[in-house]
């Protein structure tokens, strides 16, 4: 005889949006919760597995018993199990035992909307609820003056595993996080966070990208509760939370999604559509009305539950083409006869459009590295959506350009000048993330020519002129202080580099560009508009000299940015300008208090109405080597 009481917390209009595909609050119906029935506590469970011949409840509460606690299944045909147990409690660890139709075959999974997990290597759910008292009311209220497209966006992208660890190597948790981390983030400038995929996942060396628990913050560092206390301290220091998403793919391993019911019910049936060869993970089913129902109910999840600003949508690239990483024969073309892949193109759309119509002032940002056309434009116009676009093609060239000794930089200057030709066609979040920094690539700094001296200088003017590139921009940690090893997942960064004054020097220039940036409305009013953005000169490619002026909406905000791209200090380097006045020296890389030669335009300078560059005004500047410097026209 069953234990479970039978009990439902589904209406009929709840199975037919779940079975249309709209139903974007799932995670309220299916998984764990814990209720009242009858004047009794316990545990309503709710699980879809459609092949199910039946599916049993086990965990430590009946020594993981088959049998001993079946769920009921609905008799719409929606494939949900559900019942009640009495007497269960918060903490009490559990899993799906499913004997499946097919074959007989039997399964035993963790809950796909599981709020806690099992530290892992353990593999269990976790029942628990959501319960928190926000304290980021203020934030919360005033989070689209901070979160909108014509405000600052500098995100530190931070793997909460290495960041910082405590003694005997151990991991830090998310209440010292919102201790350290937060005071760190807030003395730096930076505006957001941007935290590498914190939902549950089994295998360390996947940095949190290969996921089981999407709806579970991982255990390795506290509960939820713990985690919502870090946005919370983050919201209330004046930062925003920015989350990995990954609806890309998923693992293969035995707890997890991947044929979770003896069938093939999140993944796609058909291998070339369902399993991906890169990373050896299975691929969600995106023409599945059931399983977009699941991902974009994760994604409004995060957004209601954790009070999460921006979700960074991980490797869109692998989801829209049919034969990414295939090879002639793997793949097979769409309806047109096209290489696109039409389910994840209207899955993109409709996750974006219900994001932006239920919550204001946040965000979605791809990490899309071809030109797919139109991925940060409004699903209205045909876009896919999306707030913002990573400019990968900008990371790759620039660090190319960057790479090469000072000599050689004048017969490379289209690889810094070509970004300008489609800088605009997108929303762009200009990426040095996490990627660029492992697999022998070297560190950021590291990457950087020369001896010590002119690594730092280098590294001084790519962040400086990443600053004032149009766009937003987003820094790995570590690179804010010129890490100089590649990235180790598996230890804390070397924070002791801070003691040696050019990497300090590094420190210091990061949360003076994070104030330039907040402080100057022409770097960021129109970051993503022509408008904001003009050429005063980009062919000195024999000094290896750029220059150009950002706009905000008033001219007398107008910033004039020159780049000297080699070692060679240029004294009375002539610019046109486009008014009368002075300029004022307001920014220069080469500070002495970054560890800089200290050359410095010092007083204000007054323009000329001499012709020069096809302008009727110049003037002529210092510039200071392998620098950046900023001026203001008044």
């Amino acid at each position: 005889m069953s234990k479970v009481i039978s009990h439902s917390l589904f209406t009929d209009f709840d199975i037919n949006l779940f079975k249309a595909g709209k139903h974007f609050r799932l995670y309220e119906k299916l998984g764990a919760h814990l209720i009242e029935l009858n004047g009794v506590q316990g545990v309503y469970f709710a699980v879809w597995a459609p092949t199910a011949h039946s599916v049993s409840v086990v965990g430590d509460f009946n020594f993981w018993t088959q049998g001993e606690h079946e769920l009921y299944v609905r008799w719409d045909s929606s494939g949900i199990w559900e019942g009640f147990i009495p007497n269960i409690e918060k903490g009490t660890t559990y899993k799906y035992k499913i004997l499946s139709n097919n074959d007989g075959l039997v399964t035993e999974k963790a809950d796909p909307f599981a709020f806690y997990c099992e530290k892992p290597p353990h593999t269990a759910s976790v029942v628990w609820d959501l319960n928190h008292n926000w304290d980021d009311s203020k934030w919360m209220k005033t989070r689209k003056e901070h979160n909108d497209l014509d405000k600052p966006y500098s995100v530190y992208e931070v793997h909460l595993g290495s960041w910082k660890r405590g003694e005997g190597n151990r991991f830090l948790t998310y209440l010292e996080f919102a201790e350290e981390l937060v005071s760190y983030v807030k003395e730096m400038g930076f505006t957001h966070v941007e935290f590498m995929p914190i939902m549950e996942y089994p295998y360390d060396p996947s940095w949190g990208y290969q996921l089981v628990g999407y709806f579970a913050p991982t255990s390795r560092f506290g509960n939820p509760q713990d985690f919502m206390v870090l946005v919370d301290k983050l919201h209330q220091a004046g930062i925003g939370v920015i989350l990995d998403w990954v609806p890309s793919h998923f693992p293969d391993d035995a707890h997890g999604l991947g044929y979770f019911d003896g069938s093939n019910l999140y993944e796609h049936p058909d291998r070339r559509k369902g399993y991906h060869p890169d990373w050896k993970s299975l691929v969600f089913n995106y023409g599945r009305n059931e399983v977009r129902s699941y991902l974009i109910s994760n994604a409004v999840f995060w957004l209601q539950h954790y009070h999460v600003d921006a979700l960074r949508v991980d490797a869109v690239a692998s989801m829209l083409y049919l034969d990414y990483s295939r090879n002639d024969g793997e793949w097979e073309p769409n309806i047109f006869g096209g290489r696109e892949n039409l389910d994840t193109i209207s899955f993109l759309k409709e996750f974006n459009e219900v994001v932006y119509s239920n919550f204001e002032g946040v965000q979605t940002i791809a990490e899309e590295s071809t030109s797919f056309p139109m991925v940060s434009r409004p699903t209205s116009v045909g876009g896919l959506g999306f707030g913002m676009k990573w400019m990968m093609g900008w990371m790759h060239d620039t660090l190319k350009y960057f790479q090469k000794d000072t000599v050689y930089r004048k017969y490379h200057q289209n690889d810094l000048t070509f970004s300008m030709t489609y800088a605009f066609t997108e929303n762009f979040m200009l990426p040095l993330s996490h990627d660029e920094v492992v697999y022998g690539k070297k560190s950021i700094a590291d990457r950087m020519p020369g001896d010590e001296w002119q690594k730092f200088a280098n590294l001084r003017l790519l962040y400086s002129y990443m600053f004032t590139h149009p766009g937003t921009n987003l820094l790995f940690m570590g690179g804010e202080f010129g890490q100089m090893a590649e990235w180790n997942f598996q230890e804390s960064l070397d924070w002791h580099l801070l003691q040696y004054p050019v990497h300090n020097g590094v420190k210091e220039l990061i949360k003076d560009l994070n104030k330039l940036y907040k402080s100057e409305p022409a770097l960021y009013q129109k970051q993503f508009s022509p408008e904001g953005f003009e050429w005063i000169n980009y062919s000195d490619h024999q000094n290896a000299v750029i220059s150009y002026i950002r706009k905000g909406n008033n001219t007398k905000d107008d910033l004039i940015v020159v780049c000297n791209f080699t070692q060679i200090v240029r004294k009375n380097y002539r610019i046109g300008v486009p008014r009368k006045g002075k300029l004022t020296e307001i920014f220069n890389s080469d500070l002495e208090k970054y560890q800089g030669s200290n050359l410095q335009n010092m007083t204000e300078l007054k323009i000329e109405s001499f012709p020069y560059g096809g302008r009727d005004y110049s003037i002529e500047l210092l510039l200071p080597p392998l620098s950046v410097t900023v001026f203001k026209i008044s």
